[in-house]
């Protein structure tokens, strides 16, 4: 009796979990470990046409672009090129969703490698708000030189803002296509990151908010020695989506967290009621006596 209720339990369980597995499948990105995925590259959703990102593998990034770097100084990207491989990210620094998920991501793949920040390669991380102040980069940059936490970092990890212009022929050269919406006075985009051979050429792209260190390491020897990877499956990651029903655009992130609550819900209602059933007299029958007999009942 005892070993029939417990693998009817058992049963519930399992088919709760999978109907989590079901429930939150969509959450699921290349790459990672959690995350929020869009539909298929070649099928956006709607309001997003203009948003996404397009591989420009072998392409060159134009080294005479000028910016501002955390420090307000003015730089090219040539005074970053020639010396080692590097990690280009594209994000806005007041953005409430995935920039920061791609940063923290990042940093978390960069602290598991043996590979150090400005040692064997740089990380250029960019704004493409033209908004964006220094002092906006450089408190972001203190804040992840503080989780990474090696010497040297500071020399490598360059956090810059600069003007619309080349901010435009930035995301055009490594096909990153974002939009503004007013309404919201957010930016809808994707997210990736670029890895750049020394000169500056793109040698590959990395989707997602994780980023796998076996890849970053990998992608790392490969772009310093000027080897052009291959091009990869997109499963991009939207700041926003659109909804058809209200006509406004609406954080998924909010979606998944619903879907992660009414799987918990569903997870213990399941338990309670299987508990429930098997009432006090049931867990009576089960319990042994000290003689190693059953208790008696009365039906």
């Amino acid at each position: 009796m005892r070993s029939a209720i417990g693998s009817r339990i058992s049963k519930l369980i399992v088919a709760a979990t999978l109907a989590v597995c079901i429930l939150t499948l969509p959450a699921r990105g290349q790459g990672m470990t959690q995350g929020i995925m869009s539909p298929p590259a070649n099928v956006r959703p709607p309001g997003l046409k203009n948003v996404g990102i397009e591989q420009h593998l072998n392409e060159p990034i134009p080294p005479t672009l000028t910016f501002r770097d955390e420090t307000g100084k003015a730089v090219r990207l040539a005074d970053y090129f020639g010396k080692k491989p590097m990690i280009l990210n594209l994000v806005y620094y007041q953005c409430p969703m995935l920039c920061g998920e791609v940063l923290s991501g990042l940093e978390s793949a960069l602290r598991v490698l043996k590979f150090d920040i400005g040692k064997e390669f740089d990380v250029l991380t960019v704004s493409f708000d033209p908004k964006e102040t220094p002092e906006m980069a450089a408190a972001k940059k203190a804040e992840y030189l503080k989780r990474y936490g090696r010497s040297g970092a500071t020399a490598g990890w360059h956090f810059l803002t600069g003007p619309q212009a080349s901010i435009h022929a930035l995301t055009k050269a490594v096909g990153f296509q974002y939009q503004y919406d007013p309404k919201s006075a957010q930016f809808a985009h994707a997210t990736a990151i670029m890895v750049l051979t020394p000169e500056g050429k793109i040698a590959q792209y990395y989707y997602g908010v994780e980023f796998a260190p076996k890849d970053l390491r990998l992608g790392l020897i490969q772009a310093s020695e000027n080897k052009i990877g291959t091009v990869v499956d997109q499963v991009l990651l939207y700041c926003y989506h659109y909804d058809p029903d209200t006509g406004k655009y609406g954080a998924i992130i909010s979606r998944i967290l619903q879907l992660a609550a009414g799987a918990t819900v569903l997870i213990l209602g399941t338990f309670l009621v299987v508990m429930f059933r098997m009432g006090p007299t049931t867990m009576a029958r089960q319990r042994p006596m000290p003689n190693g007999e059953r208790p008696t009942t009365n039906d």
